[in-house]
């Protein structure tokens, strides 16, 4: 991952695409503060799930900020903002739909035979090994609660 995001971030400077390459830095530098932070505690760094949770974070952070500058009439900064979040989705996993997300939540529960609440870890500790950085666990996580009601 890190290798496109360095990739993308020397295209954006040979084509002098100056606000896309700002972002991209700025991914960098955020990478590299984790980097150093991970060695300081004993660590080697940050691994791809790593570099997926800093986007997701800093995506979450982007839509905030848009959300806040719509709300203040600052359309210009809303819009950089939205513009940032764009650079920072082309470098994660597809997000799954919300029928897609139901689907996979009856699949997982049927998979580990879960038959009550009791389960619930189990069922999100599954859909988090297999579907990292694809939906959106909270949302998930509402889904396999009301599957596990029914059972």
């Amino acid at each position: 991952m890190r290798e496109a995001i360095n990739a993308a971030l020397q295209r954006a400077v040979a084509e002098g695409k100056k606000g896309r390459a700002a972002t991209l830095r700025l991914i960098q530098a955020t990478i590299r503060d984790r980097d150093a932070q991970a060695r300081e505690a004993g660590g080697e760094g940050v691994g791809d799930d790593d570099v997926l949770e800093i986007l997701h974070k800093m995506l979450k952070q982007r839509e905030q900020s848009t959300r806040e500058y719509e709300e203040a009439g600052q359309v210009g900064l809303a819009e950089q903002e939205r513009e940032e979040s764009d650079i920072i989705r082309e470098f994660l996993p597809r997000q799954l739909s919300e029928k897609e997300v139901r689907g996979i939540c009856e699949e997982v529960v049927r998979d580990i035979n879960a038959h009550g609440l009791r389960d619930m870890g189990r069922c999100m500790n599954a859909l988090k090994q297999r579907f990292p950085g694809q939906m959106d666990f909270t949302q998930a996580s509402c889904v396999v609660k009301d599957l596990l009601r029914t059972h």
